[in-house]
Protein backbone atom coordinates (compact mmCIF):
# COMPACT_ATOMS: atom_id res chain seq x y z
CA UNK A 1 0.00 0.00 0.00
CA UNK A 2 1.22 3.46 -0.76
CA UNK A 3 2.39 5.77 2.22
CA UNK A 4 1.04 9.38 1.31
CA UNK A 5 2.93 11.58 4.22
CA UNK A 6 1.63 14.87 5.14
CA UNK A 7 3.73 17.25 6.88
CA UNK A 8 1.23 19.66 8.99
CA UNK A 9 -1.68 19.75 10.19
CA UNK A 10 -3.03 23.01 9.22
CA UNK A 11 -5.05 24.47 6.66
CA UNK A 12 -3.69 22.93 3.54
CA UNK A 13 -2.56 20.07 5.36
CA UNK A 14 -6.31 19.55 6.91
CA UNK A 15 -7.71 19.51 3.69
CA UNK A 16 -5.75 17.35 1.58
CA UNK A 17 -6.09 14.68 3.83
CA UNK A 18 -9.67 15.84 4.64
CA UNK A 19 -10.28 15.07 0.80
CA UNK A 20 -8.05 12.16 0.44
CA UNK A 21 -9.99 10.36 2.88
CA UNK A 22 -13.44 10.72 1.14
CA UNK A 23 -11.99 9.58 -2.13
CA UNK A 24 -9.62 6.95 -1.92
CA UNK A 25 -10.61 3.53 -2.14
CA UNK A 26 -9.97 0.94 0.56
CA UNK A 27 -6.34 -0.63 0.03
CA UNK A 28 -5.47 2.44 -2.42
CA UNK A 29 -3.19 4.28 0.43
CA UNK A 30 -2.86 5.07 3.53
CA UNK A 31 -2.79 9.12 4.69
CA UNK A 32 -0.46 9.83 7.87
CA UNK A 33 -0.60 13.86 9.01
CA UNK A 34 2.61 14.51 11.52
CA UNK A 35 1.88 17.59 13.40
CA UNK A 36 2.51 18.51 17.23
CA UNK A 37 -1.12 20.16 17.68
CA UNK A 38 -3.79 17.32 18.13
CA UNK A 39 -5.85 19.98 15.88
CA UNK A 40 -6.26 22.50 12.91
CA UNK A 41 -6.34 26.51 14.39
CA UNK A 42 -8.93 28.22 13.01
CA UNK A 43 -6.75 31.24 12.64
CA UNK A 44 -9.11 34.33 11.43
CA UNK A 45 -11.01 33.40 14.64
CA UNK A 46 -7.71 34.15 17.09
CA UNK A 47 -8.29 37.83 17.00
CA UNK A 48 -12.63 37.26 18.30
CA UNK A 49 -10.82 34.72 20.76
CA UNK A 50 -8.69 37.58 22.20
CA UNK A 51 -11.88 39.42 22.76
CA UNK A 52 -14.15 36.76 24.36
CA UNK A 53 -15.85 36.77 21.30
CA UNK A 54 -15.33 33.37 20.08
CA UNK A 55 -14.51 30.38 22.58
CA UNK A 56 -10.98 29.16 22.43
CA UNK A 57 -11.92 25.27 21.72
CA UNK A 58 -14.28 26.39 18.85
CA UNK A 59 -11.06 28.12 17.07
CA UNK A 60 -9.83 24.77 16.96
CA UNK A 61 -11.15 21.70 14.53
CA UNK A 62 -10.13 18.35 16.22
CA UNK A 63 -7.66 16.13 13.94
CA UNK A 64 -9.21 12.87 15.55
CA UNK A 65 -12.51 14.09 15.08
CA UNK A 66 -12.73 14.78 11.69
CA UNK A 67 -9.76 12.65 10.11
CA UNK A 68 -11.10 8.95 11.11
CA UNK A 69 -9.20 7.07 8.09
CA UNK A 70 -5.55 8.33 8.64
CA UNK A 71 -3.04 7.70 10.49
CA UNK A 72 -1.99 10.94 13.12
CA UNK A 73 1.70 11.36 14.76
CA UNK A 74 2.60 13.89 17.11
CA UNK A 75 5.42 15.46 16.64
CA UNK A 76 7.32 17.86 14.96
CA UNK A 77 9.57 16.90 11.17
CA UNK A 78 12.87 18.13 11.86
CA UNK A 79 14.16 16.97 8.91
CA UNK A 80 13.02 15.80 5.44
CA UNK A 81 15.70 13.87 3.54
CA UNK A 82 13.75 13.04 -0.04
CA UNK A 83 16.54 11.16 -1.47
CA UNK A 84 15.98 8.97 0.62
CA UNK A 85 12.34 8.87 1.11
CA UNK A 86 12.12 9.64 4.78
CA UNK A 87 11.44 12.62 7.33
CA UNK A 88 12.77 12.61 10.79
CA UNK A 89 9.88 12.78 13.25
CA UNK A 90 10.60 14.63 17.19
CA UNK A 91 7.59 13.15 19.33
CA UNK A 92 6.91 15.20 22.36
CA UNK A 93 8.43 12.46 24.35
CA UNK A 94 11.16 10.02 23.66
CA UNK A 95 13.84 9.55 20.87
CA UNK A 96 13.90 10.58 17.22
CA UNK A 97 12.57 8.22 14.95
CA UNK A 98 11.87 7.74 10.77
CA UNK A 99 9.57 7.92 8.64
CA UNK A 100 9.46 6.12 4.97
CA UNK A 101 6.93 7.45 2.25
CA UNK A 102 6.04 6.95 -1.61
CA UNK A 103 4.78 10.55 -1.54
CA UNK A 104 5.06 13.19 0.46
CA UNK A 105 2.69 16.72 1.00
CA UNK A 106 4.61 19.56 2.70
CA UNK A 107 2.28 21.80 4.47
CA UNK A 108 4.36 22.85 7.44
CA UNK A 109 3.18 26.41 7.90
CA UNK A 110 4.72 29.08 8.76
CA UNK A 111 6.52 30.41 12.21
CA UNK A 112 6.45 33.79 13.90
CA UNK A 113 9.02 35.68 12.33
CA UNK A 114 11.13 37.82 15.33
CA UNK A 115 14.03 40.08 15.41
CA UNK A 116 16.94 40.82 17.86
CA UNK A 117 15.12 43.32 19.22
CA UNK A 118 16.30 43.53 23.64
CA UNK A 119 13.05 42.48 25.43
CA UNK A 120 10.98 41.17 23.04
CA UNK A 121 11.83 37.42 23.77
CA UNK A 122 11.04 37.75 27.44
CA UNK A 123 8.15 40.48 27.18
CA UNK A 124 6.31 39.78 24.00
CA UNK A 125 3.19 37.12 23.30
CA UNK A 126 2.43 36.15 19.77
CA UNK A 127 -1.03 35.68 17.98
CA UNK A 128 -0.61 32.31 15.85
CA UNK A 129 -1.97 29.88 17.98
CA UNK A 130 -5.17 29.10 20.24
CA UNK A 131 -2.87 29.55 23.14
CA UNK A 132 -1.65 32.63 22.71
CA UNK A 133 -4.95 34.40 21.65
CA UNK A 134 -6.40 33.07 25.31
CA UNK A 135 -3.22 34.43 27.60
CA UNK A 136 -3.49 37.70 25.37
CA UNK A 137 -7.08 38.35 26.81
CA UNK A 138 -6.13 36.84 30.01
CA UNK A 139 -3.56 38.98 30.64
CA UNK A 140 -5.93 42.05 29.56
CA UNK A 141 -8.51 40.81 32.14
CA UNK A 142 -6.14 40.29 35.04
CA UNK A 143 -4.18 43.77 34.61
CA UNK A 144 -7.97 45.52 34.71
CA UNK A 145 -8.29 43.88 38.23
CA UNK A 146 -4.99 44.99 39.42
CA UNK A 147 -5.20 48.14 37.74
CA UNK A 148 -9.11 48.79 39.48
CA UNK A 149 -7.29 48.30 43.04
CA UNK A 150 -4.31 50.84 42.22
CA UNK A 151 -4.19 54.77 42.85
CA UNK A 152 -3.49 56.37 39.61
CA UNK A 153 0.31 56.35 38.57
CA UNK A 154 2.75 54.86 36.50
CA UNK A 155 2.16 51.57 37.84
CA UNK A 156 -1.22 51.31 37.42
CA UNK A 157 -0.86 53.42 33.63
CA UNK A 158 1.67 50.55 32.68
CA UNK A 159 -1.42 47.79 33.19
CA UNK A 160 -3.52 49.78 31.11
CA UNK A 161 -1.09 50.12 28.09
CA UNK A 162 -1.37 47.63 25.29
CA UNK A 163 1.19 47.42 22.34
CA UNK A 164 0.95 45.54 19.29
CA UNK A 165 3.74 45.39 16.65
CA UNK A 166 2.60 44.75 13.22
CA UNK A 167 -0.20 45.96 11.10
CA UNK A 168 -0.89 43.41 9.05
CA UNK A 169 -4.53 41.92 9.03
CA UNK A 170 -3.76 39.40 12.34
CA UNK A 171 -2.45 42.90 14.13
CA UNK A 172 -5.49 45.13 13.00
CA UNK A 173 -7.90 43.01 13.96
CA UNK A 174 -6.30 41.56 17.17
CA UNK A 175 -5.99 45.23 18.03
CA UNK A 176 -9.10 46.34 17.15
CA UNK A 177 -11.12 43.43 19.04
CA UNK A 178 -9.24 44.15 22.24
CA UNK A 179 -9.73 47.83 21.86
CA UNK A 180 -13.13 47.21 21.98
CA UNK A 181 -13.29 44.91 24.62
CA UNK A 182 -10.99 46.96 26.92
CA UNK A 183 -13.43 49.96 26.16
CA UNK A 184 -16.65 47.79 26.70
CA UNK A 185 -14.73 46.53 30.61
CA UNK A 186 -14.53 50.18 32.02
CA UNK A 187 -18.12 49.71 32.71
CA UNK A 188 -17.78 47.42 34.82
CA UNK A 189 -14.89 48.95 36.56
CA UNK A 190 -15.86 52.15 37.73
CA UNK A 191 -12.38 53.07 39.72
CA UNK A 192 -10.74 53.34 35.80
CA UNK A 193 -11.49 56.42 33.25
CA UNK A 194 -11.47 56.02 29.68
CA UNK A 195 -8.35 57.88 29.06
CA UNK A 196 -6.33 55.96 31.25
CA UNK A 197 -6.46 52.95 28.44
CA UNK A 198 -3.37 53.66 25.85
CA UNK A 199 -3.54 51.04 23.22
CA UNK A 200 -0.75 51.49 20.67
CA UNK A 201 -0.22 49.86 17.35
CA UNK A 202 3.38 49.88 15.56
CA UNK A 203 4.00 49.80 11.79
CA UNK A 204 7.32 49.46 10.31
CA UNK A 205 5.76 50.78 6.95
CA UNK A 206 3.54 53.37 6.22
CA UNK A 207 0.81 52.51 5.84
CA UNK A 208 -1.34 49.13 7.64
CA UNK A 209 -3.80 46.57 6.09
CA UNK A 210 -1.47 45.89 2.86
CA UNK A 211 -3.93 43.48 1.21
CA UNK A 212 -6.61 46.55 1.31
CA UNK A 213 -6.03 49.68 -0.94
CA UNK A 214 -4.58 53.09 0.24
CA UNK A 215 -7.86 54.81 1.15
CA UNK A 216 -9.65 51.93 2.88
CA UNK A 217 -6.27 51.79 4.93
CA UNK A 218 -5.74 55.51 5.60
CA UNK A 219 -10.02 55.09 6.82
CA UNK A 220 -8.58 52.28 9.57
CA UNK A 221 -6.36 54.11 10.72
CA UNK A 222 -8.06 57.21 11.34
CA UNK A 223 -11.57 54.75 12.41
CA UNK A 224 -8.63 53.50 15.18
CA UNK A 225 -7.37 56.97 16.27
CA UNK A 226 -11.28 58.42 16.59
CA UNK A 227 -11.30 55.23 19.37
CA UNK A 228 -8.69 56.41 21.48
CA UNK A 229 -5.75 54.48 19.44
CA UNK A 230 -2.23 55.52 19.23
CA UNK A 231 -1.15 54.53 15.52
CA UNK A 232 2.79 54.68 14.86
CA UNK A 233 3.50 53.96 11.13
CA UNK A 234 7.07 54.31 10.03
CA UNK A 235 8.21 52.98 13.18
CA UNK A 236 9.78 50.32 14.54
CA UNK A 237 9.79 48.42 17.53
CA UNK A 238 13.47 49.33 19.22
CA UNK A 239 13.54 47.94 22.50
CA UNK A 240 11.20 46.14 25.39
CA UNK A 241 13.17 45.32 28.20
CA UNK A 242 11.10 44.92 30.95
CA UNK A 243 7.88 46.07 29.45
CA UNK A 244 9.35 49.26 28.47
CA UNK A 245 9.02 50.17 24.97
CA UNK A 246 11.31 52.08 23.02
CA UNK A 247 10.16 53.17 19.50
CA UNK A 248 12.28 54.61 16.34
CA UNK A 249 10.54 58.08 16.47
CA UNK A 250 11.67 58.80 20.14
CA UNK A 251 8.48 57.38 21.82
CA UNK A 252 8.67 55.47 24.93
CA UNK A 253 5.97 54.37 27.38
CA UNK A 254 5.74 51.02 29.78
CA UNK A 255 3.37 48.87 28.07
CA UNK A 256 1.89 45.59 30.39
CA UNK A 257 0.75 43.57 27.47
CA UNK A 258 2.93 43.40 24.08
CA UNK A 259 1.70 41.39 21.48
CA UNK A 260 3.97 40.28 18.22
CA UNK A 261 1.99 39.87 14.66
CA UNK A 262 5.05 41.60 12.51
CA UNK A 263 4.72 38.73 9.74
CA UNK A 264 5.42 35.45 9.04
CA UNK A 265 8.79 33.26 8.08
CA UNK A 266 9.41 30.09 6.92
CA UNK A 267 8.99 27.07 8.62
CA UNK A 268 12.49 25.60 9.75
CA UNK A 269 12.50 22.61 8.28
CA UNK A 270 11.81 23.66 5.24
CA UNK A 271 14.26 26.73 5.03
CA UNK A 272 17.00 24.44 6.65
CA UNK A 273 16.52 21.00 6.98
CA UNK A 274 15.38 19.74 3.39
CA UNK A 275 16.72 18.84 -0.09
CA UNK A 276 13.98 19.98 -1.47
CA UNK A 277 14.80 23.34 -3.82
CA UNK A 278 13.69 26.74 -1.98
CA UNK A 279 13.71 30.19 -3.43
CA UNK A 280 15.16 33.16 -1.67
CA UNK A 281 12.66 33.52 1.22
CA UNK A 282 13.14 29.79 1.66
CA UNK A 283 9.90 28.75 0.83
CA UNK A 284 9.63 25.91 -1.40
CA UNK A 285 9.57 25.95 -5.52
CA UNK A 286 6.23 25.07 -6.36
CA UNK A 287 4.79 24.70 -9.83
CA UNK A 288 1.31 25.71 -10.86
CA UNK A 289 0.12 22.12 -10.41
CA UNK A 290 1.26 22.15 -6.77
CA UNK A 291 3.99 19.89 -7.22
CA UNK A 292 7.69 20.81 -5.99
CA UNK A 293 10.05 21.76 -8.31
CA UNK A 294 9.93 24.26 -11.91
CA UNK A 295 8.39 23.37 -14.97
CA UNK A 296 11.33 21.51 -16.33
CA UNK A 297 12.43 19.82 -13.38
CA UNK A 298 9.23 18.53 -11.15
CA UNK A 299 10.47 16.64 -7.88
CA UNK A 300 8.76 13.17 -8.17
CA UNK A 301 5.82 12.21 -5.78
CA UNK A 302 6.22 15.70 -3.64
CA UNK A 303 3.64 17.91 -3.18
CA UNK A 304 3.59 21.50 -1.49
CA UNK A 305 0.41 23.96 -0.56
CA UNK A 306 0.65 27.04 2.22
CA UNK A 307 2.17 29.26 3.65
CA UNK A 308 5.75 27.62 2.93
CA UNK A 309 5.37 27.26 -0.98
CA UNK A 310 6.02 29.95 -3.93
CA UNK A 311 2.51 28.80 -5.32
CA UNK A 312 2.46 30.67 -8.71
CA UNK A 313 -0.81 33.22 -8.56
CA UNK A 314 -2.12 32.55 -12.25
CA UNK A 315 -5.26 34.70 -11.19
CA UNK A 316 -2.69 37.74 -11.34
CA UNK A 317 -1.59 39.55 -14.14
CA UNK A 318 1.98 40.69 -12.67
CA UNK A 319 4.94 38.25 -13.95
CA UNK A 320 6.16 36.19 -11.27
CA UNK A 321 3.55 36.77 -8.98
CA UNK A 322 2.84 34.24 -5.74
CA UNK A 323 -0.09 33.48 -3.88
CA UNK A 324 -1.13 35.59 -0.57
CA UNK A 325 -0.30 33.54 2.30
CA UNK A 326 -3.36 33.37 4.07
CA UNK A 327 -6.49 31.20 4.92
CA UNK A 328 -8.17 32.08 1.72
CA UNK A 329 -5.93 29.97 -0.77
CA UNK A 330 -4.58 27.12 1.89
CA UNK A 331 -7.79 26.11 2.18
CA UNK A 332 -8.20 25.72 -1.55
CA UNK A 333 -5.09 24.61 -2.12
CA UNK A 334 -5.75 21.74 -0.36
CA UNK A 335 -8.54 20.88 -1.92
CA UNK A 336 -6.69 21.03 -5.16
CA UNK A 337 -3.83 18.80 -3.58
CA UNK A 338 -6.32 15.85 -2.77
CA UNK A 339 -7.45 15.95 -6.05
CA UNK A 340 -3.95 16.30 -7.78
CA UNK A 341 -2.64 13.37 -5.74
CA UNK A 342 -5.30 11.14 -6.31
CA UNK A 343 -5.33 11.40 -10.10
CA UNK A 344 -1.71 11.01 -10.09
CA UNK A 345 -2.54 7.82 -8.36
CA UNK A 346 -4.65 6.69 -10.89
CA UNK A 347 -3.30 8.49 -14.13
CA UNK A 348 -5.69 11.20 -14.82
CA UNK A 349 -5.50 15.00 -14.76
CA UNK A 350 -4.07 16.66 -12.77
CA UNK A 351 -5.04 20.68 -12.88
CA UNK A 352 -3.27 23.73 -12.24
CA UNK A 353 -3.82 25.97 -9.08
CA UNK A 354 -6.08 28.82 -9.78
CA UNK A 355 -7.96 31.14 -7.58
CA UNK A 356 -9.00 34.97 -8.32
CA UNK A 357 -9.67 36.34 -4.64
CA UNK A 358 -13.16 36.95 -3.06
CA UNK A 359 -12.16 40.09 -1.47
CA UNK A 360 -10.94 40.87 2.02
CA UNK A 361 -12.48 41.07 4.76
CA UNK A 362 -11.39 42.26 8.55
CA UNK A 363 -13.15 42.56 12.02
CA UNK A 364 -12.13 45.86 13.87
CA UNK A 365 -14.18 45.06 17.15
CA UNK A 366 -17.60 44.43 18.03
CA UNK A 367 -20.16 45.94 15.26
CA UNK A 368 -16.95 47.55 13.02
CA UNK A 369 -15.28 46.32 9.75
CA UNK A 370 -14.16 47.21 6.72
CA UNK A 371 -14.43 44.66 3.37
CA UNK A 372 -12.89 45.15 -0.43
CA UNK A 373 -13.26 43.47 -3.17
CA UNK A 374 -11.66 45.42 -6.24
CA UNK A 375 -13.08 48.67 -6.48
CA UNK A 376 -15.39 47.93 -4.12
CA UNK A 377 -15.49 48.85 -0.29
CA UNK A 378 -18.32 48.46 2.62
CA UNK A 379 -16.91 49.46 5.88
CA UNK A 380 -18.58 49.64 9.63
CA UNK A 381 -21.31 47.46 10.99
CA UNK A 382 -22.50 45.59 7.40
CA UNK A 383 -19.04 44.63 6.95
CA UNK A 384 -18.50 43.39 10.25
CA UNK A 385 -21.43 40.93 9.04
CA UNK A 386 -19.87 40.03 5.93
CA UNK A 387 -16.77 38.89 7.91
CA UNK A 388 -19.20 36.74 10.13
CA UNK A 389 -20.71 35.71 7.89
CA UNK A 390 -17.96 34.46 6.03
CA UNK A 391 -16.09 33.06 8.37
CA UNK A 392 -18.68 30.61 9.92
CA UNK A 393 -19.39 29.34 6.36
CA UNK A 394 -15.48 28.89 5.95
CA UNK A 395 -14.83 27.08 9.08
CA UNK A 396 -15.03 23.21 8.86
CA UNK A 397 -17.23 21.03 10.13
CA UNK A 398 -21.36 21.98 10.60
CA UNK A 399 -20.73 21.04 14.14
CA UNK A 400 -18.15 24.20 14.80
CA UNK A 401 -20.52 26.36 12.72
CA UNK A 402 -23.57 25.69 15.21
CA UNK A 403 -21.23 25.60 18.27
CA UNK A 404 -19.45 29.58 16.90
CA UNK A 405 -23.35 30.22 15.96
CA UNK A 406 -24.39 29.09 19.86
CA UNK A 407 -21.63 31.72 21.80
CA UNK A 408 -22.34 34.94 18.89
CA UNK A 409 -26.08 34.29 19.78
CA UNK A 410 -25.63 34.10 23.85
CA UNK A 411 -22.64 37.19 23.48
CA UNK A 412 -25.64 39.31 22.09
CA UNK A 413 -27.98 38.18 24.86
CA UNK A 414 -25.53 38.77 27.53
CA UNK A 415 -22.64 40.51 26.64
CA UNK A 416 -18.91 38.55 26.70
CA UNK A 417 -17.77 37.05 29.60
CA UNK A 418 -15.20 38.77 31.69
CA UNK A 419 -13.53 36.10 33.46
CA UNK A 420 -9.81 35.74 33.79
CA UNK A 421 -8.41 32.39 33.76
CA UNK A 422 -4.74 33.33 33.60
CA UNK A 423 -4.54 30.96 36.81
CA UNK A 424 -4.85 28.15 34.22
CA UNK A 425 -1.50 28.72 32.67
CA UNK A 426 0.16 27.84 35.91
CA UNK A 427 -2.19 25.39 37.52
CA UNK A 428 0.08 23.95 39.90
CA UNK A 429 0.30 27.04 41.91
CA UNK A 430 -2.59 26.66 44.12
CA UNK A 431 -1.20 23.09 44.88
CA UNK A 432 1.70 24.15 45.86
CA UNK A 433 1.18 26.96 47.66
CA UNK A 434 -1.27 25.21 50.03
CA UNK A 435 0.82 22.11 50.42
CA UNK A 436 3.36 24.65 51.79
CA UNK A 437 1.08 26.61 53.82
CA UNK A 438 0.23 22.92 55.54
CA UNK A 439 3.97 21.96 56.34
CA UNK A 440 4.62 24.37 59.50
CA UNK A 441 1.22 22.93 61.10
CA UNK A 442 2.07 19.19 60.43
CA UNK A 443 4.99 19.89 61.87
CA UNK A 444 3.79 21.50 65.53
CA UNK A 445 1.02 18.53 65.49
CA UNK A 446 3.78 15.86 65.16
CA UNK A 447 5.39 17.39 67.69
CA UNK A 448 3.16 17.70 70.03
CA UNK A 449 2.08 13.89 69.28
CA UNK A 450 5.49 13.05 70.35
CA UNK A 451 5.18 14.93 73.57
Amino acid sequence: MREILIVGGGYAGFYTAWGLEKTLRPGEARVTVVDPRPYMTYQPFLPEVTAGSVEARHAAVSLRRHLHKTRLVAGSVSEIRHADRTVTVRPANGEEYELRYDTLVVTAGAVTRTFPIPGLAQSAIGLKHVEEAVAVRDRLLTAFDQAASLPPGPERRKLLTVTFVGGGFSGVEGFGELLALATAMLKSYPELSPGELSFHLIEARGRILPEVSDKPGAWVVRHLERRGAHVHLNTQLVSAEDGHVVLSDGEEFDSELIVWTAGNASNPVVHNHTDLPVDERGLLVVRPDLRVGTEGDPVPEVWAAGDDAAVPDLASHVPGARTVPNAQHAVRQGKRLAKNILASLRGGRVRDYRHSSLGVVATLGLGRGIFQYKGIVVKGFPAWLMHRGYHVLAVPTWERKVRVLTVWLTAALFGRDLVSLASVQHPRDAFVTSAAARRPAERRAGDRTAV
